[in-house]
């Protein structure tokens, strides 16, 4: 079911304000290694997100009597996905 859920705080688990406070001296550049072509082509871009659905969702349109919607909304939180199975259940 998709049932709202308040938003949590994402937190980095870092002193990101420490991380802030800090200055960079120029000492501190000679300890960083020098970047390669090796360095580059071993970095991975990963996506985040869902993963791709093998029958994804089209969003469309529809209108419906209003009684119709009020007694779909009626059955709670999920209301759309029970719609949504209800009517591929026609089709099949």
């Amino acid at each position: 079911m998709n049932v709202r859920k308040p938003a949590s705080a994402r937190t980095l688990k870092s002193d990101l304000a420490r991380v802030d406070r800090h200055a960079m001296k120029a000492s501190e550049y000679d300890e960083l290694p020098e970047l390669t072509d090796a360095m580059l082509a071993g970095g991975v871009v990963k996506r985040g997100g869902r993963p791709v659905a093998a029958n994804p969702r089209k969003q469309v349109t529809i209108r419906l009597p209003a009684t119709v919607l009020a007694a779909w909304k009626a059955t709670g939180p999920g209301w759309q996905t029970r719609m949504a199975e209800l009517l591929s259940k026609r089709v099949a």
